[in-house]
Formats: structure tokens, C-alpha cells, sequence
């Protein structure tokens, strides 16, 4: 592997590792549990088609007139995953964005959808990102990851949007999260069967030769430029960072979480 990437990763290891660890997992036991946390999280499956798109838009053509940009393999990345992301097959096989389904899970498990519904709402009557977080009865710490997606992203430079994809948009959740979900599913509780879909298509998608894809678009844009790689360093930092702070959002008053811990 690059010695470049093998750096990035050893320098963020640890904040995979508290992200893997957090107390939030736990701590989410209930029906109701999931219901609040997919009301913030819900905000998360939606600024990542943003960012996916601003790599589509930097990485491949999508000017007319048309001229190849990129390398094959990039593209084809790219655009595989705007594929899946934005046309992918529901449990019952219906074409559907993850971004659908997961508001179809949120139905399903009686979570309140309105905030986002009103977020999507205020931007196609031309509010920005940030005046409709300002209107927004969410976490304050949810508007802060969604500000600091957007602020990368306008940055416009492709080394930090592609490094806030590539490690600070994993999923990260453990498998007791899931099994939680698994458990809930076996003793009856119907509702919560699109969820546990979306998390495992997930799994089952980023399980393939998108990781290793991923880490090859990174080298291919930062190249030798020491500046960038250690840009790309920050940002990913920072991008686990402030998913460590939506997470703590989450909590209890009686858990609390440090990124200083």
C-alpha cells in the first residue's frame, strides 16, 4: 500500500477506533431510541449525496460538450456509486435512492420526518444550506456536521472532498449495532425491517472494491504534493471529529463523550 495512505490512516486510527467504541451504540435500545437517532442521522444520508456529487462534478465530465476527464477507473468508481446511491433496489426490489429508503425506514419505525422534508423543501424554493439549518428544530450538533460537509464541498478542492469520502463517511457502526436491530427484528418488531436493510445493503456494498477504489482516488489526487496529503490528513480528522460530535449529540445527559478523551 502507499506509504502516504498507510501515514493517513495510522494518524486517524484513533478516531476510527472511538467512533467504533462510542457509547451511543449502547445506549440505543428501544424503538424509541432508534426513532431519535435516525431523526438526526437522517441529515447525514442526506449532505453525503451532496458530497458525492461534488466528486462526480470534479472527477468525471458532466459538461456538454462531453470530453473524458479522470482516469477510467475513477470515474467508473464514481459513477458506480452515484448508481447505487441514487437507483438502488428497495427490499422488494422497487428502484429507490438510499436517501428514499431510508426516510421510508423512518416512516416505517414512526420517526418524525418533517424536519428533513422541510430542509429539502426550503432549498428547492432557493434558501441556502445554512439558512435552512438556522430554521431547523434539529441538534445543534447535527447543523454543525452538516455545515462543516458544505464547507468542504465548497471549498472545491477534490483532495479534501475526496478524503472526507473516503474516511470520514464510513459507516463505522459495530455489529452489536446491528444485531441490536436483528434481535428487535427475530422477537416481532416488524417495523424495523427497512432499517436493518438499509444498514445491511450497506455492509454488503462498501464490502466489495469500493474501499480499496477509494483509497487508489485519493493517491491519484494528492500524487506527490506533500501539502495536499497532509490537507487530506486534516480533513479527514476533522471529518471523524465532527461524527464523533453528531454521535455525542445523541447521548443521554447521564453519557458523555470526549474527542480529548
Amino acid at each position: 500500500m502507499n506509504a502516504n495512505i498507510e501515514k493517513l490512516q495510522a494518524e486517524i486510527a484513533d478516531l476510527r477506533q472511538q467512533l467504533v467504541e462510542h457509547p451511543l451504540y449502547a445506549q440505543i435500545q428501544t424503538l424509541e431510541d432508534f426513532q431519535y437517532f435516525m431523526e438526526q442521522h437522517i441529515f447525514a444520508v442526506w449532505d453525503f449525496m451532496s458530497l458525492l456529487k461534488a466528486l462526480q462534478r470534479g472527477l468525471t465530465c458532466v459538461e456538454v460538450p462531453w470530453s473524458p476527464k479522470g482516469s477510467p477507473e475513477t470515474r467508473r468508481f464514481i459513477n458506480e456509486i452515484v448508481l447505487g446511491e441514487e437507483s438502488d433496489t428497495d427490499a422488494n426490489g422497487k428502484v429507490s435512492s438510499h436517501f428514499e429508503m431510508y426516510l421510508e425506514a423512518m416512516q416505517q419505525i414512526g420517526a418524525n420526518t418533517l424536519p428533513i422534508y422541510q430542509l429539502t423543501e426550503w432549498i428547492s424554493y432557493g434558501k441556502s444550506v445554512e439558512e435552512a439549518l438556522y430554521q431547523l428544530n434539529i441538534n445543534e450538533e447535527t447543523k454543525d456536521f452538516v455545515r462543516f460537509t458544505f464547507s468542504i464541498i465548497e471549498t472545491g478542492e477534490l483532495h479534501k472532498i475526496a478524503s472526507l469520502f473516503t474516511f470520514g463517511r464510513e459507516d463505522l457502526i459495530p455489529d452489536m449495532f446491528i444485531e441490536i436491530l436483528r434481535e428487535m427484528s427475530s422477537q416481532g418488531q416488524e417495523n424495523i425491517s427497512k432499517l436493518l436493510y438499509y444498514l445491511e445493503r450497506h455492509i454488503e456494498i462498501d464490502g466489495g472494491d469500493h474501499g480499496p477504489i477509494s483509497l487508489r482516488m485519493i493517491d491519484e489526487i494528492c500524487e506527490d504534493d506533500a501539502q495536499k496529503w497532509q490537507e487530506a490528513t486534516d480533513c479527514a480528522k476533522q471529518a471523524l471529529e465532527m461524527r464523533i460530535h453528531l454521535w455525542n449529540g445523541l447521548l443521554t445527559p447521564s453519557v458523555s463523550m470526549s474527542t480529548e478523551d
